[in-house]
């Protein structure tokens, strides 16, 4: 039965925080935190209706009290050797990055943690890379644990910011400025993002209020097409719905369309790579080419529609 209790609150826990607009989890993540739950449910046959096993306080309340006067536990430190083969790691990331080779910078600094997990800046460091590649939940959650090691550490602070500026956390973004201007009152670059972010909450434009941003950063980059048009908000008003059946119906834009789904050639004929498999290309029906015929369609409609289309962007 104690089992069984355990149990029910950490299933109790998990809805909680997937339920949790403040947290700072990817679709993907909160996804995880579902199929987690459900699995612990099957395996110990428990059900919402399994009231009579939750408890007062919750777990959480019960973890914070039993472990408020524990300190974080010291990662090991490493030797003279390993530092500095650790911080020639660090700087070969710093070079990469320079380099816009995010990916690269990525590899530099995880290995650099793997010799010496208790530098906060290489965390921050790899903050900086996830956010070049679009993965600001990865930012954030890297920023967080430079901040466990380092309180006080006002860049992290600064970068989570920009992470959750990206994904449309204004609110939070405006947080992290603020802390980090607590840190370094004068770095004129937190002044002006925390303005950004301030301006944005004023606005109401942040994903808590909007349930934006469901598929993450990348995907919301992805959709944007020239100058910042919303592709989601084309497709979701009627008229343009409209619109692009009748332009979709013309050859010359099957053609076009034909050419971005098929890797550039004629949609009369096959895609060189199809034989080829995965090397040569993988599919024409890949979410990349999906993206493409996508902003060429909204450029079409810029072209032919341009003052419905600014209508649509200024609302």
């Amino acid at each position: 039965m104690d089992r069984r209790r355990l149990i029910f609150s950490i299933v109790e826990f998990l809805n909680a925080e997937a339920a949790d607009e403040t947290n700072s989890f990817s679709p993907e993540a909160k996804e995880s935190l579902e199929v987690a739950n459900q699995c612990l449910q099957s395996a110990y046959a428990l059900s919402q209706e399994d009231e009579h096993l939750r408890t007062e306080p919750s777990l959480l309340s019960l973890f914070q009290s039993a472990t408020s006067h524990q300190p974080l536990q010291k990662k090991p430190t490493p030797s003279p050797e390993d530092k500095e083969r650790a911080e020639q790691l660090k700087a070969e990331g710093n070079e990469a990055l320079r380099n816009e080779n995010a990916k690269e910078a990525i590899d530099k600094y995880s290995k650099a943690i793997e010799i010496d997990g208790s530098n906060q800046v290489f965390y921050c460091n790899r903050a900086a890379a996830y956010s070049k590649m679009d993965n600001h939940y990865a930012a954030i959650e890297d920023c967080k644990r430079a901040l466990d090691m380092c309180p006080n550490y006002g860049k992290a602070y600064g970068r989570m910011g920009l992470a959750y500026s990206a994904v449309q956390r204004h609110k939070e973004a405006e947080e992290c400025f603020l802390k980090a201007l607590e840190i370094e009152p004068d770095n004129p670059n937190y002044k002006s993002n925390l303005s950004m972010a301030q301006s944005k909450v004023k606005e109401g434009n942040d994903s808590n209020n909007q349930n934006a941003g469901a598929f993450g950063a990348g995907m919301n980059a992805g959709s944007m097409g020239p100058g910042g048009l919303d592709l989601g908000g084309l497709l979701n008003n009627p008229g343009l719905m409209n619109m692009a059946m009748n332009m979709l119906s013309d050859p010359n834009m099957q053609n076009m369309m034909g050419q971005m789904m098929g890797g550039g050639m004629p949609s009369t004929g096959p895609p060189a790579a199809a034989a080829g498999g995965p090397e040569a290309g993988g599919s024409a029906m890949g979410m990349e080419g999906l993206l493409n015929a996508g902003q060429r369609l909204a450029e079409q409609m810029q072209q032919s529609h341009p003052d419905l289309v600014e209508q649509l962007r200024r609302h």
